[in-house]
């Protein structure tokens, strides 16, 4: 059982040592900036400036489509109020030709607290130590082939938290997607017939800010839980 025990230890290591890299790249690209988003995909900026210009086209095709549909009252149709029409046109035409400075403004705010999750000072930690901690927690409370049961309580710990990194990294990308398309979604105000659209968008993006601020929450708490353990093993 030596030989075993010695591969299934090594094997343990590398699993913790990976953990450390993704957890330094994955961390250290997140955020509540579109910076990184926009390393990974450039041609979001650039498409940006094409939805800016289908949102205002939107617009104006809704407005002259409902001032017709007013002249058309006579055989039935219905519209919206000319008044409220041009007001609301205005409005949201600026709101999408301005939607990039909104949106930095939002996630100025947004980003205050997820900063204060993210910066506050916790115990440093190196999750290779944790095998071999676990390893002699594990060899005063069992017996037989400690190693392998170490093995397995690291992958499930390395799983677990794998798992966690990549939500958090999937959410940052539905955050960029809806930064990024952002001038779409004020267009869709401009119409009461897909304002629901509007709102349902400022829902989503709410949402996602909310969840991403928790996502860093999770990690930073399961961080500090492994830097405790590691700290004091025998506290279990």
């Amino acid at each position: 059982m030596g030989i075993l025990d010695s591969i299934v230890e090594w094997i343990a290591t590398q699993i913790m040592n990976l953990l450390d890299l993704v957890t330094g790249s994955v961390l250290g690209a997140l955020g509540c900036d579109m910076s990184t988003f926009l390393r990974y995909f450039p041609a979001a900026e650039t498409l940006y400036e094409v939805f800016a210009a289908i949102a205002v086209g939107f617009i104006l095709l809704n407005l002259v489509w409902q001032l017709f549909k007013n002249f058309g009252l006579g055989v039935g149709l219905s519209a919206e109020d000319p008044t409220k029409l041009a007001i609301k046109s205005i409005l949201f035409i600026f709101l999408a030709l301005f939607a990039d400075q909104i949106m930095v403004l939002i996630l100025g705010i947004a980003g205050t607290p997820y900063g204060w999750v993210v910066d506050t000072a916790l115990p440093p930690i190196e999750f290779s130590n944790f095998g071999s901690v676990l390893t002699v927690i594990v060899g005063c409370l069992a017996s037989g082939s400690v190693s392998l049961i170490v093995l397995i309580l690291v992958i499930i710990i390395a799983w677990n938290y794998i798992k966690l990194l990549f939500e958090a990294a999937e959410r940052y990308i539905l955050v960029g997607v809806l930064i990024y398309t952002a001038p779409i979604a004020f267009a869709t105000g401009a119409s009461e017939s897909t304002s629901n659209v509007f709102s349902a968008w400022c829902r989503m993006l709410g949402g996602q800010l909310f969840l991403l601020i928790m996502n860093a929450w999770c990690l930073r708490l399961f961080t500090s839980m492994v830097g405790n353990f590691l700290a004091n093993p025998l506290s279990i």
